[in-house]
Formats: structure tokens, C-alpha cells, sequence
């Protein structure tokens, strides 16, 4: 063999010698590792913790014997046998169902020196075995309440008496309308009187019966409950207390033209949950109390003076000082209007071409209907200032041609016949005479309308509905 070769094999040997050497290494290493895992394994799965009783024939006995003792005064566990050894416990036996083991094991891993317990129970789930504690449980309850029934007797008498009398009080409306001077507080102080004499029952009913802790228990679910109600019913809630507070103190009375928020009408009546207005038109209106609290209410009966006003123009070339006062002198010509507080005028505007005169004039609305009255005053205010000269602004159009037409075209319009009327005779023929024969400010007087007045009248007369306003109470 040359020389080469044997210095490979050498090297070969050598390389082999080291890496086995390493390998021996490793797997020492890895061995003397196993053992310690396992134990830090062990430590960390197994509860740490000394063991009160040491292991033994004695300690095992007492331990058996301490189960088997508080197994024997359980009628479900007297079936149950215990062996322990070591400390550990094993429970063999039969149980009804899985809930009776479960309890048994519980109560074996209770006792002192128990290391593990070992379920060998059998559960039988036999039908009679799982009926019986509840036909005894029962049995059991009837007993009790049978026992209990004259404490309950007595605890409904009670509460029977008591609700009794806060419902014959609460229905005595004579009294509470003589206390509250006002219907819908009495009805409330009614209802108020019943409510508290129930829950006054009740509790004395609970306290006869022992059950404080239920009353707390009632009366913190009813402050729930009734905060869950008032959050659903928040806006009959506020309805309601606007009713309260409008039947206390009372923005309107009935018959009153009024206007709340954009709805104009005669108050009708005011009811537990709306107010009733009746339109100019005849018609019903019902706004809700909470509404009619937080409107603007404008009463135009609660002062029977009322200022009217208007405006008319004259000509840019004539003196507004002198239209301004034979208007005046018109105005003041007139039955309707007061002398005081007298009619007075001022310049609007200044225009273009006219100069607006506001005339401003006051009535008694007792007597005088306010349309009416402004409208024959607008009529005695123009005549007068036609009739002195005064010019009353048209409109003009300013009219523009580029070219003139060759020829116009005359379309001669036929004269028309004269209409002549024919004489009637009976209730057509007098009533048309009268009403040629009356002037105008005859048949255009300013006499209040009492229509709706009287609507109003004879509805709050003839119905039956309850009314919370009241003449005696203060307005506001």
C-alpha cells in the first residue's frame, strides 16, 4: 500500500475517533437532562403542598370511617361503600342519577387526609328512585303551607281591610273635590289614596308572614319596573303633568278666542289629556296638553279693546299731512271706533310715485265684529280721500311701439241691448226691493258673529265631558 493511502486512512480514523467521541457526549448530556424535565414536569402538574395525615393502616381507617359516618346520615348515600388506601379514597355503590354521585364525591374530597377520590359509582337512573325526593320534597311543601294556612288567613284579612277602606276612601269624590277645588287634582288624589293603601296592605301583609326580605325584594323590581315604564311612556307622562300644571293654573277660559302656536280657534273645554278648540270654520281642534304648556297662546278675548290697521296711497304730489287727517276725520265719523284711545295716522312709506298713509283705529270687540269694523272703516277712509281730491295711485304701464302700423284695424263692437229686469212678484219681489231699498251700512254692520259662540254654547251644555276649567281658579 503507498504512502498516500495510508495517511487518508489515518485521517479517516482519526475524523471517526472525534465525531464518536462527540455523539457519546451528546447522548450523556441528553440522559442526565430527561430526569430533571420529568421532575420539573411533575412540579409544575402536581399541587404543591404537604399532605396533613401520613400514610398508613390508621389514617386510612379513619378516614373510611369518617366518610362511612356522614354517608349513613344521608338516605341517598346508605347504599354507598368507602375503601381508602393510601388516601386515596374509592366510592363504590349505587346513586339514583349523577347528581347524588357528584355530591358524594364532593363531600369524600372534603374530608381531611383525602388525597384523590375515585369514582366507582354506578348511576342506577332508576324512575322510582328519582321520583321519590321529589314526591317527598312536595309532600314536604303541602305540609308547610297547610301549617302556614292560617298565618295566611290572617295576612290576606289584613290586607283585604286595609285595600277595602283606601278604595272606599279614594271613591269619597265629595271630599278630595272639597280639599283639591279642582276635578282632575281630586281624581288624582283619589287615585294617589287607593295606591298607597295597597302597598300599606301589602307590607303588612309580608311583615305577618315573616317575608321581609320579599317586600325588598318587590319593592326594588317595582322602582325598576317603573323606571323602565316612565322611559317608554315619556310622552304621555309629560301629558299627563302638563294637564296638572294647565288645570292649576289656566292660561284661557272657555269661550275664549284664542290662537296656540298656529292653531286658531274658541276654547271649547280642557280635558286630562287635550284641549278643545273650535275653528272659525266650525271644526273641531284637539291639542295635546303638552303641546298647549310650552306654546305661545295669543287671547284676543282676554282684552275686549283691539287695534285695527290698514294702509292706503296717495299720490306722490299731494300732502300726506292733510290725507292723514281727512282720513282721520273719516275714522273718527264712525260708531265703531272709540274715542279713546283716539285714531291716529302715520306716513308708511314714500314710494315712486304714491306716499302710504297707515291708518290705526281701536274697537270694542264686546261690540264690534274686528273684520267688519276694519273693513267698512278701509271703505269710509277711501271715500273720504277721493272726495277731497285726493288721488289714489294706479298702476301705470309704460308702452313701447318701434313701428307704427301702416293701418289699424276698428273692430266696431255691437251694442249690446239693455237688460231689463221683470218685476217679481210674493217673498222674491220683497225680499229684492229690501235689499235695493238698504244701504250698505245697513247690510254691512259690524254686530259681533256669535255663531261659533253659540256652537260653543250648546255643546258645552249638552255634553257630558268632564271639564278641567274652572272660573274660581287663578289664570295666568
Amino acid at each position: 500500500m503507498s504512502t498516500p493511502e495510508i495517511r487518508l486512512q489515518q485521517r479517516l480514523g482519526a475524523i471517526i475517533a472525534v465525531n464518536g467521541r462527540l455523539l457519546l457526549a451528546l447522548i450523556l448530556t441528553l440522559t442526565a437532562c430527561i430526569p430533571s424535565l420529568a421532575l420539573a414536569q411533575q412540579s409544575e402538574t402536581e399541587p404543591a403542598g404537604a399532605i396533613s395525615l401520613q400514610p398508613g393502616a390508621d389514617s386510612d381507617a379513619l378516614i373510611a370511617e369518617r366518610i362511612a359516618s356522614i354517608f349513613n346520615q344521608i338516605p341517598q348515600f346508605e347504599s354507598l361503600q368507602v375503601t381508602v388506601n393510601s388516601g386515596v379514597v374509592a366510592l363504590s355503590g349505587q346513586t339514583a342519577n349523577d347528581t347524588q354521585a357528584q355530591r358524594a364525591l364532593s363531600l369524600a374530597s372534603r374530608v381531611e387526609g383525602a388525597i384523590a377520590v375515585d369514582d366507582r359509582v354506578v348511576r342506577t337512573l332508576d324512575l322510582q328512585d328519582n321520583l321519590n325526593p321529589l314526591w317527598d320534597s312536595l309532600q314536604n311543601t303541602l305540609r308547610g303551607w297547610i301549617r302556614a294556612l292560617p298565618l295566611l288567613l290572617v295576612a290576606f284579612a289584613v290586607f283585604a281591610v286595609v285595600a277595602f277602606a283606601g278604595h272606599r276612601l279614594a271613591g269619597h269624590t265629595p271630599l278630595w273635590s272639597r280639599l283639591t277645588r279642582n276635578p282632575f287634582l281630586a281624581e288624582l288624589a283619589g287615585h294617589a289614596v287607593r295606591l298607597i293603601t295597597i302597598l300599606l296592605g301589602l307590607i303588612l301583609a309580608l311583615n305577618i308572614l315573616g317575608a321581609t326580605a320579599l317586600m325588598g325584594t318587590l319593592l326594588g323590581g317595582a322602582g325598576v319596573l317603573g323606571l323602565a315604564i316612565s322611559f317608554a311612556v315619556k310622552d304621555s307622562m309629560e301629558n299627563y303633568i302638563s294637564s296638572i300644571m294647565l288645570s292649576i293654573r289656566q292660561p284661557f277660559r272657555a269661550q275664549e278666542h284664542v290662537v296656540i302656536n298656529d292653531y286658531e280657534g274658541v276654547v271649547v273645554r280642557l280635558t286630562s289629556r287635550s284641549t278643545v278648540l273650535m275653528t272659525l270654520d266650525g271644526n273641531h281642534l284637539r291639542i295635546p296638553n303638552a303641546t298647549v304648556f310650552k306654546a305661545v297662546i295669543l287671547n284676543y278675548t282676554r282684552n275686549p279693546q283691539r287695534r285695527f290697521d290698514f294702509v292706503l296711497g296717495v299720490d306722490a304730489e299731494d300732502d300726506p299731512a292733510q290725507a292723514i287727517q281727512t282720513g282721520l276725520a273719516a275714522i273718527q265719523q264712525l260708531d265703531w271706533v272709540l274715542a279713546d284711545p283716539e285714531p291716529h295716522g302715520i306716513i308708511e312709506s314714500v314710494g315712486d310715485s304714491n306716499i302710504l298713509i297707515k291708518f290705526m283705529a281701536w274697537i270694542d270687540q264686546r261690540e264690534s265684529d274686528y273684520g267688519k269694523a276694519r273693513s267698512l272703516s278701509i271703505r269710509a277712509a277711501k271715500n273720504a280721500l277721493e272726495s277731497e281730491g285726493f288721488t289714489l295711485p294706479e298702476p301705470i304701464y309704460r308702452l313701447r311701439f318701434d313701428q307704427t302700423p301702416a293701418t289699424l284695424a276698428v273692430n266696431e263692437v255691437p251694442e249690446m241691448p239693455a237688460k231689463t229686469e221683470e218685476p217679481s212678484s210674493g217673498a222674491t219681489g220683497s225680499t229684492t226691493s229690501a235689499n235695493t231699498n238698504s244701504s250698505p251700512d245697513e247690510v254691512l254692520n259690524v254686530r259681533p258673529d256669535t255663531t261659533i259662540s253659540r256652537q260653543v254654547r250648546e255643546e258645552r251644555r249638552e255634553a257630558a265631558v268632564e271639564d278641567l276649567l274652572d272660573d274660581t281658579r287663578p289664570i295666568e
